[in-house]
């Protein structure tokens, strides 16, 4: 029996463990900006979207996902016999390597591209060539994977294969070459932030859809895959932020002596000598980049993740003081999903967005009149009303506090605060001693108030005293979330370095 050859492989990069241990560092304080993916999961990614999945999990899927298949094929306008699912598109990466190159030609435009099609070419035996005119098989990268251009499709004689990954960024797609016989393929992993799922998609001609789907594995998509790629598509999909985030962040990259080239996805491409050093360079600030031969990828996040990217690149090319960065806390639950980054002092810069207007606004308050940096993003089940995300979004808020004050050591500790509100007014009276109570009159309620109060008491490990009264619901709630803000920021006020209780510790 003949023993296949090692070949040439994809290597994943090194884990969080293994880079934090590197350096010293918690694997939680590890930021990747090396994989293109966003800063959090779309909000349709929460255990609801599941719910059928799992309870037919001893099941096969008999009509393989058809109601994702023709979600796709409407969304693109195609037919629904001219979509095939895949584990990511790298599973057709690899597919058409075999079933168009086999021991023939490979070709990639921009030559300079996305190192999967060199592997999949390798598994393929077949070699790569510079020009396209002379390849059995075109890999056509658009926008490129790592320099973010985009390049021009063109006409060859081969299997010609546009991989879109990141095309949301772009705005423009290749789709009607399918009619001319091209193959374009998609994945959720990018603008979906569904990278952990593996789905991906190839939209071709019905003959030649039907020739992908005779040489894969029955199935290779997992029902659950299936299920958070569905939910994904039920909602519009917005990457306005990332390419305001991704131009704002090629200025500041200017700012820095940085060039980076115009791109249209969400990464940046920065072209440099011995792009390593400076790869090295940051990890101990907890910041993974990528380096390619000829310059440096960064992945775009969110303002804050980016901002801390920034601060360590400030600290090491112009020996700027580092910020210390914010506390990052996830919370997800069956009806919730929270991510939270806090820094306790900061200065009012408060982003809270649950789907839960109200209380959106009012943790809003509380945090900017506190004087934190908060930032809470998330989802929950407010098909079946707000009680589940106000009181788990209180509860994530107070749970990252707790580990934000650590030991509380040089904390003034107490707080008071009178509020008035129009008609209404609030007193609150915060110790942040250690011990979980709440005493609370508001009245009136406007319906979980004092109970999101009683949440953020418990996790937070504080005492809270609360009394609001008015006429208006709104204005009551209101003025005791700006209280208990106002109260908070006296009592995490910097007096010294002591434990502010007899007994030495809280």
């Amino acid at each position: 029996m003949s023993v296949p050859e090692v070949i040439d492989t994809y290597s994943w990069p090194p884990s969080n463990e293994e880079l934090a241990a590197r350096v010293g560092l918690r694997a939680d304080q590890i930021l990747r900006f090396d994989g293109n993916t966003p800063a959090a999961p779309p909000p349709s990614a929460r255990p609801a979207a599941l719910a059928k999945a799992l309870a037919d999990v001893n099941e096969y899927d008999r009509g393989r996902y058809r109601a994702l298949r023709q979600a796709i094929a409407d969304h693109h306008g195609v037919g629904l016999d001219q979509v095939s699912l895949g584990a990511g598109s790298d599973e057709f990466i690899v597919l058409v390597a075999a079933l168009f190159a086999r021991n023939g030609t490979i070709a990639t435009v921009p030559a300079d591209s996305y190192s999967m099609y060199r592997y999949a070419a390798g598994m393929a035996g077949a070699t790569i060539v510079d020009d396209p005119a002379d390849a059995d098989l075109v890999y056509v990268c658009r926008p490129n994977n790592p320099t973010g251009e985009l390049c021009d499709v063109p006409d060859v004689r081969g299997q010609l294969v546009i991989d879109e990954a990141y095309a949301h960024y772009a705005g423009v797609d290749e789709i009607a070459r399918v009619d001319d016989g091209a193959i374009v393929l998609r994945t959720f992993s990018k603008a979906y932030g569904l990278a952990g799922a593996r789905v991906g998609y190839a939209i071709a001609s019905v003959p030649t859809t039907r020739i992908l789907n005779a040489y894969q594995a029955p199935l290779s998509v997992s029902s659950i895959s299936a299920a958070l790629a569905l939910a994904a598509l039920t909602g519009p999909l917005d990457v306005h932020a990332q390419i305001v985030e991704r131009e704002r962040m090629a200025r500041e990259l200017h700012s820095l002596g940085l060039t980076p080239l115009a791109s249209f996805t969400n990464f940046l491409f920065i072209p440099m000598e011995n792009p390593q050093s400076l790869v090295e360079r940051m990890l101990p600030y907890g910041v993974m980049l990528r380096a390619y031969a000829r310059g440096l990828r960064i992945s775009m996040r969110d303002e804050v993740d980016d901002d801390i990217l920034l601060g360590a690149l400030r600290a090491e090319l112009c020996g700027e003081p580092l910020e210390s960065g914010p506390l990052r806390y996830r919370r997800a639950t069956a009806e919730t999903l929270l991510n939270i980054r806090l820094r306790v002092p900061g200065e009012g810069r408060v982003y809270v967005n649950t789907g839960e207007g109200f209380y959106d606004h009012m943790l809003t308050q509380l945090a900017f009149h506190g004087g934190m940096d908060l930032r809470l993003e998330g989802v929950g089940d407010l098909e079946t009303g707000d009680h589940h995300t106000v009181e788990d979004m209180m509860r994530a808020f107070g749970e990252a506090l707790d580990q934000a004050l650590g030991d509380r050591k040089g904390l003034a500790r107490y707080g008071e605060s009178r509020v008035p509100m129009d008609e209404a007014i609030a007193h609150a009276v915060v110790d942040l001693s250690g011990r979980a109570k709440a005493t609370l009159d508001i009245n009136p309620d406007p319906g979980m108030a004092a109970h999101a109060f009683e949440s953020l008491a418990q996790t937070a490990r504080i005492t809270l005293h609360v009394t609001a009264s008015g006429e208006n619901a709104h204005h009551v709630a209101e003025a005791a979330f700006k209280a208990v803000g106002r109260a908070m920021n006296q009592a995490l006020a910097r007096d010294g370095s002591l434990v502010r209780s007899t007994k030495g510790s809280l």
